[in-house]
């Protein structure tokens, strides 16, 4: 069944993404895996290395198009990939991506210059998303289990979109996924 599942995840990564990444220069795939090497680099946890590998995942699992958000459309992917992940992993991996939406809008509202170091394509989906939090979101946010990992993995997440970083393939990311699944049960 674990073998099952990683496969799952190797072919939506390695097939799906190939996906252009809303108007950033890099696809899916580089985004999952420049998102999982920071965390790496970081020294985080073997969650939260797979949290920030599998964020997007929800990308790759709707048939809405490669960029929702220029229709207008906000295609939920943090839900959708929370629900997707659900099935095999705990809270430490999927709470992170069910809330890095969420920590984008708490760092708009909590840290001045933070909108400022958004991306275009992060900018108009903000929009779609609610825009930064009210005051009472920010303190609710900071109720929630993972919202420091969520944090974390949002920073990961805006780090993540350099054209043309070298980065590992999916494979050596797949110990840390493992454990995860292990840790999930």
């Amino acid at each position: 069944m674990a073998d099952d599942i990683l496969a799952t995840i190797r072919d939506l990564i390695d097939g799906k993404g190939e996906k252009q990444y809303g108007l950033s220069l890099v696809n899916q795939r580089a985004h999952a895996l420049q998102a999982a090497l920071l965390a790496e680099q970081a020294g985080c946890s073997a969650a939260l290395i797979t949290a920030a590998l599998l964020h997007d995942i929800g990308h790759m699992v709707h048939d809405l198009g490669e960029d929702p958000a220029a229709e207008g459309v906000d295609d939920h992917h943090e839900e959708l990939g929370h629900d997707f992940l659900v099935r095999w992993f705990g809270p430490d991996v999927t709470d992170p991506v069910r809330l890095h939406v969420a920590a984008k809008r708490y760092l708009c509202a909590t840290e001045s210059d933070y909108f400022g170091r958004l991306s275009n394509d992060s900018i108009r989906s903000l929009a779609l998303q609610g825009g930064p939090m009210s005051d009472a979101e920010v303190a609710a946010f900071r109720a929630l289990p993972h919202y420091e990992a969520a944090v974390q993995l949002r920073r990961f997440d805006e780090g993540a979109k350099v054209k043309g970083l070298q980065v590992p393939g999916v494979a050596h990311f797949m110990p840390y996924v493992q454990e995860s699944l292990a840790a999930g049960r």
